[in-house]
Protein backbone atom coordinates (compact mmCIF):
# COMPACT_ATOMS: atom_id res chain seq x y z
CA UNK A 1 0.00 0.00 0.00
CA UNK A 2 1.36 3.79 -0.93
CA UNK A 3 -0.07 6.82 1.69
CA UNK A 4 -0.31 9.45 -0.23
CA UNK A 5 0.22 12.44 1.22
CA UNK A 6 -1.40 15.76 0.92
CA UNK A 7 1.02 17.60 -1.21
CA UNK A 8 0.65 14.76 -3.61
CA UNK A 9 -3.02 14.93 -3.37
CA UNK A 10 -2.60 18.68 -3.41
CA UNK A 11 -0.60 18.50 -6.91
CA UNK A 12 -2.68 16.21 -7.93
CA UNK A 13 -5.89 18.06 -7.67
CA UNK A 14 -4.10 21.15 -9.76
CA UNK A 15 -3.55 19.08 -12.51
CA UNK A 16 0.55 18.79 -11.89
CA UNK A 17 2.26 16.00 -14.02
CA UNK A 18 3.99 15.18 -10.88
CA UNK A 19 1.15 13.41 -9.63
CA UNK A 20 -0.50 12.10 -12.71
CA UNK A 21 0.91 8.51 -11.48
CA UNK A 22 -1.93 8.83 -8.62
CA UNK A 23 -4.28 7.95 -11.83
CA UNK A 24 -2.69 3.96 -11.62
CA UNK A 25 -2.46 3.60 -7.98
CA UNK A 26 -6.29 4.91 -7.85
CA UNK A 27 -7.24 2.37 -10.52
CA UNK A 28 -5.32 -0.53 -8.98
CA UNK A 29 -6.37 0.39 -5.45
CA UNK A 30 -2.99 0.78 -3.75
CA UNK A 31 -3.80 3.77 -1.92
CA UNK A 32 -4.08 4.71 1.48
CA UNK A 33 -4.62 8.07 3.60
CA UNK A 34 -4.98 8.68 7.61
CA UNK A 35 -7.04 10.97 9.41
CA UNK A 36 -4.80 13.47 9.61
CA UNK A 37 -3.72 14.06 5.81
CA UNK A 38 -8.04 13.89 5.61
CA UNK A 39 -8.15 16.89 8.39
CA UNK A 40 -5.52 18.74 6.16
CA UNK A 41 -7.94 18.33 3.04
CA UNK A 42 -11.49 18.19 4.29
CA UNK A 43 -11.92 21.56 4.94
CA UNK A 44 -10.96 23.00 1.68
CA UNK A 45 -12.84 20.54 0.13
CA UNK A 46 -15.78 21.47 2.19
CA UNK A 47 -15.26 24.54 1.72
CA UNK A 48 -15.73 24.75 -2.41
CA UNK A 49 -18.37 22.41 -1.85
CA UNK A 50 -16.70 19.51 -3.74
CA UNK A 51 -19.10 16.65 -2.58
CA UNK A 52 -18.09 14.01 -5.19
CA UNK A 53 -14.48 14.83 -4.83
CA UNK A 54 -14.96 14.77 -0.77
CA UNK A 55 -16.82 10.60 -1.56
CA UNK A 56 -13.74 9.72 -3.53
CA UNK A 57 -11.06 10.80 -1.02
CA UNK A 58 -13.77 9.17 1.98
CA UNK A 59 -13.92 5.93 0.37
CA UNK A 60 -9.83 5.76 0.18
CA UNK A 61 -8.81 3.18 2.63
CA UNK A 62 -7.88 5.04 5.95
CA UNK A 63 -4.94 3.66 7.93
CA UNK A 64 -5.51 4.63 11.65
CA UNK A 65 -2.87 6.65 13.41
CA UNK A 66 -0.88 5.11 16.18
CA UNK A 67 1.57 8.15 17.53
CA UNK A 68 4.47 6.93 20.08
CA UNK A 69 5.81 10.80 21.22
CA UNK A 70 8.93 9.58 22.38
CA UNK A 71 9.96 8.38 18.81
CA UNK A 72 8.65 10.91 17.41
CA UNK A 73 11.15 13.34 19.13
CA UNK A 74 13.73 10.62 18.30
CA UNK A 75 13.20 11.17 15.26
CA UNK A 76 13.01 15.32 14.77
CA UNK A 77 16.57 14.93 16.81
CA UNK A 78 18.17 12.82 14.29
CA UNK A 79 17.06 15.09 11.48
CA UNK A 80 18.56 17.78 13.09
CA UNK A 81 21.61 15.85 13.18
CA UNK A 82 21.23 15.25 9.69
CA UNK A 83 20.84 18.94 9.25
CA UNK A 84 16.80 18.02 7.71
CA UNK A 85 15.35 21.34 9.69
CA UNK A 86 12.16 22.27 9.82
CA UNK A 87 9.88 19.45 9.47
CA UNK A 88 6.55 20.06 10.91
CA UNK A 89 5.11 17.60 13.65
CA UNK A 90 2.48 16.33 11.14
CA UNK A 91 5.36 14.79 8.89
CA UNK A 92 7.09 13.41 11.27
CA UNK A 93 3.62 11.73 12.54
CA UNK A 94 2.87 10.72 8.67
CA UNK A 95 6.59 9.20 8.70
CA UNK A 96 6.97 7.36 11.87
CA UNK A 97 2.82 5.60 10.63
CA UNK A 98 4.37 4.83 6.87
CA UNK A 99 7.40 3.02 8.76
CA UNK A 100 5.22 1.26 11.85
CA UNK A 101 2.88 -0.15 8.87
CA UNK A 102 5.45 -1.49 6.48
CA UNK A 103 3.93 1.42 3.61
CA UNK A 104 5.39 3.33 1.09
CA UNK A 105 4.41 7.00 1.00
CA UNK A 106 3.87 9.04 -2.02
CA UNK A 107 5.17 12.78 -1.33
CA UNK A 108 6.34 15.62 -3.41
CA UNK A 109 8.31 17.57 0.04
CA UNK A 110 11.87 17.48 -0.40
CA UNK A 111 12.17 16.96 3.05
CA UNK A 112 10.11 13.69 3.11
CA UNK A 113 12.89 12.17 0.41
CA UNK A 114 15.80 13.18 2.53
CA UNK A 115 14.15 11.57 5.53
CA UNK A 116 13.44 8.20 3.63
CA UNK A 117 16.95 8.42 2.84
CA UNK A 118 18.06 8.15 6.82
CA UNK A 119 14.95 6.62 8.16
CA UNK A 120 14.35 3.65 5.24
CA UNK A 121 11.33 3.73 3.72
CA UNK A 122 10.12 3.49 0.50
CA UNK A 123 9.24 6.82 -1.57
CA UNK A 124 6.93 6.42 -4.81
CA UNK A 125 8.40 8.22 -7.38
CA UNK A 126 6.05 6.96 -9.78
CA UNK A 127 6.84 3.28 -10.20
CA UNK A 128 8.06 0.18 -8.15
CA UNK A 129 10.75 -2.53 -9.45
Amino acid sequence: MILIDTSIWIDYFKGKDNALPLNHLIDSNKICITDLILTELLPSINHKKEYELKELILSVEKIELDIDWDDIMNMQLYNYQNRINNVGIPDLIIVQNVIKNGLSLFASDKHLSLMSEIFGFKLYKGEFA
